[in-house]
């Protein structure tokens, strides 16, 4: 639905376009003639003008020129006019105006013509939003809490290394606030006014992950019908951000550390090189030299991707940050009026562990929250673990999945070795669901395709 004004001094003509179009779901107003049309533009909002030429008072290319002049963002301009007029169309055009349509015209040539004004008109007005946005962000940190001297220390990290081209690699464990950490290095840079595109490796199967990495070309297999561009061309003179990158497959891995040398790569199918300048911003909750010792990550690939690295600590490991953090938090999950912290509480939240860090902490908020009475949270609002510490154990091993830290029932039974670790967690898991690949996903709290990754590699897919 779009917001048109109708400009004719034929009343009938006025009235029957204003029909029509209000059939189509359109709010539609009339004007008799120029002036008339420009009080209400002075005071109305409108998405698309459909003005006749020849008026009293103020025709139409004079109302044309003052919408041109007027600041802000004005309508689409569509002319009306007579045969004998087209060349006064065709010099309104030049003049700003979408397009024309001679009279007699054919209500479904107006109404696919108001239709194409109206989308250009609200992609102007999305592209100024954004602008706007942009503008506001630059330059500034996002929503980042940093009391402890870790977080502080990690923030000035980020406005050393914003500045430049180096690739960054983001360490620590799932939900301390890598993401948060990739973007702020984006909006302290100079490629703040560029996209800011991200991709979590161990959301997606091996095949899909090259081509929405990639983007891939009409017929380079069954089902691609049309070329698609990948996340790569899309962050064109911006920054590409690539969560759990150790997630990646092997075969990939190769590709990605070709397209970060030669700043080149080629679509899925394609035979044209695609150049792009992108700045690479990457996170792991593994720890990466391990990863290149147990074989998972190619070690030419980490040294591209870790020219600098910013570790973040785990919540328990920054106390000082807990309290400013939930009073954060509870603003965002409750809204204006949120519920206040009472001094137990704080003590509570304050003494535990946070193994799930502050993605732990916000959905205890959460809940906390929708259980609080008189705007007041308490003991009794909180999960008993938080208020006894009894937290059950947690698996030990990172498996760069969306949701590490979760909590497993499972404990174990001691190998060492990362590898024979992770090995024998998956075992242990599949034995407890019967083989059952789906609810083992569940119970490790990772991807199934991360899990299936995982399964080949370990020589796991039989039972």
């Amino acid at each position: 639905m779009a917001k048109l004004l109708v400009v004719d001094d034929e009343r009938n003509l006025r009235l029957v376009i204003q029909k029509e179009l209000s059939r189509h779901a359109h709010d539609v107003e009339t004007a008799a003639d120029g002036e008339a049309a420009w009080e209400m533009l002075e005071t109305h909002d409108f998405d698309v003008l459909l003005c006749d030429i020849n008026m009293p008072r103020l025709d139409g290319m004079g109302l044309l020129k003052r919408i041109r002049e007027k600041s802000g963002n004005p309508p689409e301009v569509i002319m009306l006019t007579g045969q004998g007029s087209v060349e006064t169309a065709i010099q309104a055009m030049k003049l700003g105006a979408y397009d024309y349509l001679t009279k007699p015209y054919r209500i479904a040539e107006l109404t696919a013509l108001v239709k194409q004004a109206a989308e250009k008109k609200q992609l102007k007005t999305d592209n100024q939003r954004l602008r706007a946005q942009i503008e506001r962000s630059k330059g500034s940190m996002p929503d980042i809490i940093a009391e402890s001297p870790q977080m502080k220390e990690v923030l000035r990290l980020v406005r050393r290394v914003a500045p430049t081209d180096t690739s960054v690699l983001i360490t620590g464990e799932s939900g301390t606030g890598k993401e948060l950490i990739a973007q702020a290095i984006h909006q302290l840079s100079p490629r703040a006014d560029k996209p800011f595109i991200d991709l979590n490796c161990a959301a997606l199967q091996d095949t899909l992950l090259e081509s929405e990495l990639f983007g891939y070309e009409a017929g380079a297999f069954s089902g691609a019908r049309t070329r698609k561009l990948g996340l790569f061309e899309l962050a064109d003179g911006g920054t590409l951000f690539l969560d759990e990158i150790m997630e990646m497959p092997a075969q990939l891995q190769s590709k990605l550390l070709r397209a970060l040398e030669t700043r080149s790569f080629f679509r899925v199918g394609g035979v044209k090189k695609v150049e792009v300048d992108v700045r690479l911003v990457a996170a792991t909750n593994r720890d990466p030299r391990q990863a290149v010792a147990d074989g998972i990550f190619r070690s030419d690939l980490l040294y591209r991707v870790n020219s600098f690295e910013v570790n973040i600590a785990p919540l328990r490991e920054r106390r000082e940050d807990i309290e400013p953090l939930a009073q954060h938090l509870l603003q965002k999950v409750a809204g204006a009026n949120p519920p206040v912290l009472t001094q137990p509480v704080i003590e509570a939240l304050s003494g535990f562990t946070w193994t799930g860090n502050v993605r732990q902490l916000r959905n205890c908020l959460e809940r906390a929250a929708l259980l609080a009475d008189h705007g007041r949270i308490t003991i009794k609002e909180l999960p008993p673990e938080v208020v006894y510490r009894t937290e059950r154990p947690v698996v030990s091993v990172n498996f760069g999945s969306q949701q590490s830290g979760a909590v497993a029932t499972f404990q174990n039974p001691g190998p060492t070795n990362l590898r024979d670790s992770e090995k024998q967690q998956i075992i242990n898991a599949l034995e407890r669901t019967g083989w059952h690949r789906g609810k083992t996903a569940e119970l490790l709290g990772i991807s199934p395709s991360t899990l299936y990754r995982r399964l080949r590699e370990y020589e796991l897919e039989t039972r």
